[in-house]
């Protein structure tokens, strides 16, 4: 079963993750940042853009709006514009959840797809759909970052439980 505990830790990984894999990308050119590696999505950029498109597209959901579409990597134009609309997505989820009772989780949501098919699913499958989706596209941008000469980061969830384990005994 998936708690409303599980789920708060669960988007505090998903932010110190992002924030890693973000902090391996600064130091990308901005050609790198855009080129074409011929990934689901094209780039860096547009991999990262699609972690906020899904997070916003969920959000939208849960709020009872189905948009038809994802953003556009090309409105991002640098690491930086992403960088923030991610974060501040993250820190969104993060105080949502923190609200969230099991009776809320239970609930059940109503939302199309982009092509217009209707679902229906408890909130907390959406939830962790969103947290693990992430985990999905951070493993693609880290292939990318090799591709490109740079150094990945380890975004792993044991990684996070380790790390907070060590700040909880200091």
């Amino acid at each position: 079963m998936v708690t409303p505990e599980l789920l708060r830790t669960l988007f505090q990984y998903n932010l110190w993750a992002d924030l890693r894999l973000l902090d391996a990308c600064s130091s990308l050119t901005s050609e790198q940042f855009t080129r074409n590696l011929g990934s689901s999505f094209s780039s860096v950029r547009d991999t990262l853009a699609h972690l906020y498109g899904a997070e916003w597209v969920w959000n939208e959901r849960i709020q009872g709006r189905s948009p038809s579409s994802l953003v556009s990597g090309a409105g991002f134009p640098d690491l930086a514009t992403v960088r923030a609309k991610l974060e501040e997505m993250d820190r969104y989820y993060i105080d949502y959840v923190s609200r969230l009772s099991q009776q809320d989780l239970d609930g059940v949501i109503h939302y199309k797809s982009f092509t217009g098919d209707p679902f229906s699913n408890p909130l907390w499958q959406s939830l962790h759909q969103l947290t693990n989706h992430a985990s999905y596209h951070r493993g693609q941008v880290t292939t990318m970052l090799r591709q490109l000469g740079v150094k990945p980061v380890s975004t792993d969830l044991i990684g996070f439980y380790r790390e907070q384990a060590a700040a909880a005994r200091a």
